[in-house]
């Protein structure tokens, strides 16, 4: 229970308190729960889109986002922006981009890559609510969520120390497979959709991974966020499109 107390913590706003400060195994567990917590963000938006019923599509997506991101605290958007100005701003080099993810200030380029995420989020949704397609707003937060499972078990971890490190080091591997495969099955549940939104969740984090080895052989708590919301990003647009 406290390895899922701690994903809740970490990955919402919820207002959940621990006892004590958790063991590192228990940090490493945690990554266990993340599919489920994104299970229930996803119920919570389709509670939200079910209360929304009849209000105009625009403003049903806008609402719907603006929850989105206010039950996960922004915090993935800031990985992202962060790993947005480090790629363009790193300029190739392993180095300076792991310092410039360091900077806790914004740029131009992380501005400009945050409106087009929201953006594309928003028409997604827009279409989304316009055609009844309610189980995308279970698959994209659970699939997103699921991808920081897979990027961890699947890929270093970077930066020395912290609780990415802790993350790592003490993820239970074999159940960390088995969770992820659960939840590949939970997906196809859902027929054509379930299928599409994996095959768009499988694509983007193939695609990022083999960016991050590349510039910097492993991965950092930014792109580990960056990779969530890229991962929703392509899972609503697939499905929209689809």
């Amino acid at each position: 229970m406290t390895a899922f107390l701690i994903a809740l913590q970490f990955l919402t706003r919820l207002p959940v308190r621990l006892a004590g400060m958790p063991a590192a195994e228990q940090l490493g567990r945690s990554l266990l729960w993340y599919p489920v917590v994104g299970a229930l963000l996803g119920g919570a938006l389709l509670l939200l889109d079910r209360l929304l019923d009849g209000a105009p599509p625009l403003l049903h997506a806008g609402l719907l986002l603006a929850f989105w991101v206010f039950a996960s605290g922004a915090l993935h958007l800031d990985g992202l922006a962060d790993t947005a100005d480090a790629w363009v701003g790193g300029l190739g080099d392993r180095e300076r981009t792991l310092a410039i993810m360091k900077d806790p200030r914004s740029g131009p380029i992380a501005v400009v890559v945050l409106v087009i995420v929201l953006l594309l989020k928003f028409a997604a949704l827009a279409a989304l609510v316009e055609g009844g397609q309610w189980s995308a707003l279970l698959l994209a937060p659970v699939l997103g969520r699921t991808a920081l499972l897979a990027l961890f078990l699947s890929t270093p971890y970077v930066r020395p120390g912290g609780l990415g490190q802790a993350l790592a080091d003490h993820l239970p591997r074999q159940q960390g497979w088995g969770v992820l495969g659960v939840a590949a099955v939970g997906c196809l549940l859902f027929g054509w959709s379930g299928l599409l939104a994996l095959l768009a969740a499988a694509a983007v984090c193939g695609l990022v991974r083999q960016r991050l080895m590349a510039r910097l052989g492993g991965t950092t708590g930014d792109t580990a966020g960056a990779l969530l919301e890229l991962v929703e990003c392509g899972v609503l647009v697939v499905l929209a499109l689809g």
